[in-house]
């Protein structure tokens, strides 16, 4: 057989039509992937290798792109050559693979993908790569870290700088910044949620996992399908980062005097908070309304919360901007708000390509008003947790005390701001409020 017709490596094929996806349909690498690996028929060590490589070659673009590019002798590069570029040298830097193997396997990916024109090309660029490690292509490629250290963490750990300083102001210590940044870049754990009532750690457990250290209802799968696992194929766990757990039991534990029968989470989509918190309700007697404005994510919530008793939830399709409940209706809220993402860098690869500052300027507006719709919506003595995916200041700290500011009845309580290089998790943020009693 010839060269040409080599069959194309099924896992790097399957690799590349995420990254296509990603760039020619803003498509989320993570929802994406199932659905290749699906099609390409790929499980086990093959959809492992197929997800490194797509999920890899995201998340580093902001280092390779400029090792492709000192490796060029023309600046043009045709977007879907890029694409095999960057997963091999995605293979070259970041994986065990053997040069010849990343290098060959590369190549017959770009005569399948695009034709026998860029074969060439990607032959010699991949062949200028493989002869630095990693570190030697940050020591030529990165700026002078003496002259803007974040302009060099930026591409050194692949981040846009206005993150890498929104991250350091966030931290509030640049010692901690480049640990930050490696554990953004590090492929997160699977973590399950047993749901109380419905499902045990222990049936977790014994499915191959471990528990986590901070949710009681944690377990961190230690490899294999979780869809496979019986409690998560029925909906009486889920995946749910520990991070995400741990928000949830803000708002279900938080201290309350008096009535504690009416829950409301305000932006449930897709759902992971909504079915622990319908779980826990379901256990106390109380009843969960979880709101999502968009029908499609209140459809994710419905399948999210099958398995919990129905008079324990109701899921609901409206704007938790423009509430239909009367004021003071509830007793306890979660209101898990629209945020920039940056907290979750590590599961959603692309996110950090995707954001720019316009864009947390324009959702920290709408995190005000979601939140002064919580406070509305919960009586006096109720309780809310605000919560972000995020932990940039301007989408957690500055808008509580925002809204605080000018409202004169409510008091935080508490909030965490949890850190993937610290706790493991994803960077949740959340702060738990009080509205005040009436004298």
């Amino acid at each position: 057989m010839s060269e040409r017709r080599r069959p194309v490596d099924r896992p790097r094929r399957a690799a590349l039509d995420v990254l296509t996806a990603v760039r020619t349909e803003e498509a989320y690498a993570n929802l994406v992937l199932p659905q290749v690996l699906r099609k390409h028929r790929l499980e086990g060590r093959d959809a492992g290798l197929a997800t490194e490589l797509a999920s890899g070659a995201i998340r580093m673009q902001g280092l390779y792109d400029p090792i492709i590019d000192a490796c060029l002798t023309k600046p043009r590069l045709q977007p879907e050559v890029r694409d095999v570029l960057r997963l091999g040298a995605h293979q070259l830097l970041s994986m065990r693979v053997p040069d010849h193997a990343a290098i060959s396997t590369s190549v017959d990916l770009v005569k399948a993908s695009v034709g026998q024109g860029p074969a060439g090309l990607v032959n010699a660029v991949l062949r200028k790569i493989s002869r630095r490690d990693l570190a030697g292509w940050v020591d030529e490629v990165a700026p002078d870290r003496s002259v803007d250290a974040y302009a060099h963490l930026a591409v050194a750990h692949s981040h846009p700088r206005w993150v890498v300083q929104a991250l350091a102001e966030a931290l509030g210590d640049d010692d901690e910044l480049e640990a930050l940044l490696a554990a953004d870049n590090a492929a997160p754990r699977v973590t399950l949620a047993a749901r109380p009532g419905l499902a045990e750690v222990a049936e977790l457990e014994a499915a191959g996992g471990t528990r986590t250290s901070r949710s009681p209802y944690g377990v961190v799968l230690e490899g294999g399908d979780p869809a496979a696992v019986p409690a998560v194929a029925e909906g009486r766990a889920g995946v749910q980062d520990e991070g995400s757990q741990l928000v949830a039991l803000a708002m279900a534990d938080a201290p309350i005097e008096g009535r504690d029968a009416r829950w409301l989470d305000l932006c449930a989509g897709p759902g992971g908070k909504a079915a622990l918190l319908a779980a826990l309700a379901a256990q106390r007697g109380a009843r969960l309304v979880a709101n999502e404005r968009q029908p499609h994510r209140a459809s994710l919530v419905r399948s999210a919360v099958r398995a919990v008793p129905p008079g324990a939830v109701h899921v609901l399709a409206g704007d938790g901007a423009r509430s239909p409940w009367v004021p003071g209706t509830f007793d306890r809220v979660l209101v898990d708000a629209p945020c920039s993402g940056l907290g979750a860098l590590r599961r959603r690869p692309e996110s950090r390509w995707r954001r720019t500052p316009e864009d947390v300027d324009v959702l920290v507006g709408l995190q005000q008003v979601l939140l002064d719709v919580a406070i509305d919506s919960v009586r006096p003595g109720g309780v809310v947790v605000y919560a972000t995916c995020s932990p940039v200041l301007a989408e957690t700290t500055e808008v509580v005390a925002a809204v605080l500011g000018r409202r004169g009845d409510t008091d935080e309580l508490d909030h965490f701001q949890l850190w993937p290089h610290r706790e493991g998790t994803d960077a949740m943020f959340a702060a738990t409020l009080r509205r005040r009693p009436l004298a």
